[in-house]
């Protein structure tokens, strides 16, 4: 049992989805309604739309003003970087990169961060394990 799963899923009630699609096939939109339907509050952050599984969309991380406990990054892993000075500021404890996306660098500042940190998981698939 991975501890640091364990924690994110038990501390995490609001979730910022970075790169969540409006497109039903995507993993985000998948991943990010069985979220919702497991009682999450999702933030979706996405460039285009207004609104997606009944959320608003923002535009980026920066804009949500309610407090969230974990940001889920559904793009490229060199994006996490651009990521990273904004939960710093927001004071956000918990990264996770989702399956097939990593940034090592990232992880490392995480840990010294004390950020708990997830890549090349999904959620999903780990939720039913942790989750009481």
């Amino acid at each position: 049992m991975d501890e640091n799963i364990k924690k994110i899923i038990q501390q995490t009630k609001n979730i910022a989805v970075v790169g969540l699609s409006v497109d039903k096939n995507k993993a985000s939109f998948i991943v990010a309604q069985y979220l919702q339907k497991n009682g999450y509050k999702i933030y979706p952050i996405y460039p285009k739309f207004e609104e997606v599984l009944g959320e608003k969309i923002y535009r980026n991380l920066e804009d949500i003003n309610e407090a969230i406990d974990l940001v889920l990054m559904f793009r490229k892993g060199s994006f996490a970087v651009n990521l990273l000075p904004i939960l710093i500021k927001k004071r956000i404890k918990n990264f996770w990169l989702q399956l097939g996306i990593f940034n090592d660098e990232v992880q490392k500042k995480c840990q010294e961060l004390g950020i708990n940190f997830v890549q090349d998981k999904c959620i999903m698939r780990e939720l039913p394990l942790y989750k009481n």
